[in-house]
C-alpha cells in the first residue's frame, strides 16, 4: 500500500456497523452476505452496499484462504535482517524488485536502525534456506550484511487487525433497511 493510500484510509470514518462488518470479515471472510447481514443486524442489501463501499475505499484489501505452512511442506520460518551496501535510489529499487520475485519471501519491511530490511522467509527446511541465502540473497551484490533468526515456536499468529482504536462515527442520517 502506498503512503497516499494509507493516508486516505485514515481519513475514512467508520460507524459501529462498519466496524462490526470489518471485525466479522477479518475472522470469517467466507461468510455469505446473508450471514454477514444477520451478524451485523442489517438487511442483505444494506450489508452488501456497505461491504462494496469498504472495498471501493480500499479498506477491504482482498480475500484469501489462509494456508498452514507446515501442511504445505514449508516447515522452516526465518526472519532475515538485511543491510545494503548502498542507499542510492537505483540500488535500493533493484533490491526491492529482486525481493518481489523471491517466492520464499512472504513479507519484506524497510526498517529504521542498523539494518535496512526485514524479510519473513518460509522454506521447506535448512537446506532450502541455505540455497535461498547463498544462491539468491548473498549473490546480490547490493547486500552488505545478513543476520538470520529461525522461528522455534509461533506464540501468536493473529491475522485480524486491531480496530479498537477507531472511534465509531455517528450512523449515517440516511435510513437503512433492516
Amino acid at each position: 500500500m502506498r503512503l497516499n493510500d494509507a493516508m486516505n484510509h485514515l481519513q475514512t470514518s467508520f460507524d459501529r456497523v462498519d466496524l462490526a462488518i470489518l471485525g466479522v470479515l477479518q475472522r470469517e471472510g467466507r461468510l455469505t452476505n446473508a450471514e454477514l447481514a444477520t451478524r451485523v443486524n442489517l438487511s442483505a442489501s444494506a450489508s452488501l452496499r456497505r461491504v462494496q463501499r469498504l472495498e471501493a475505499a480500499g479498506v477491504i484489501d482482498g480475500y484469501a484462504a489462509r494456508l498452514n505452512p507446515a501442511a504445505v511442506g514449508l516447515g522452516l520460518q526465518a526472519f532475515v535482517r538485511v543491510q545494503l551496501r548502498s542507499h542510492a535510489a537505483a540500488e535500493v529499487q533493484a533490491f526491492v524488485e529482486r525481493v518481489a520475485d523471491w517466492d520464499e519471501v512472504i513479507a519484506c519491511h524497510a526498517l529504521t536502525g542498523d539494518m535496512d530490511y526485514l524479510l519473513h522467509v518460509l522454506v521447506q527446511d535448512l537446506q532450502h534456506f541455505s540455497r535461498f541465502l547463498l544462491d539468491r540473497l548473498l549473490k546480490d551484490g547490493d547486500v552488505a550484511d545478513v543476520n538470520s533468526s529461525f522461528v522455534l515456536l509461533t506464540v501468536k499468529r493473529e491475522r485480524a487487525l486491531p480496530l479498537a482504536h477507531l472511534q465509531a462515527a455517528p450512523p449515517d442520517p440516511a435510513p437503512q433497511s433492516r
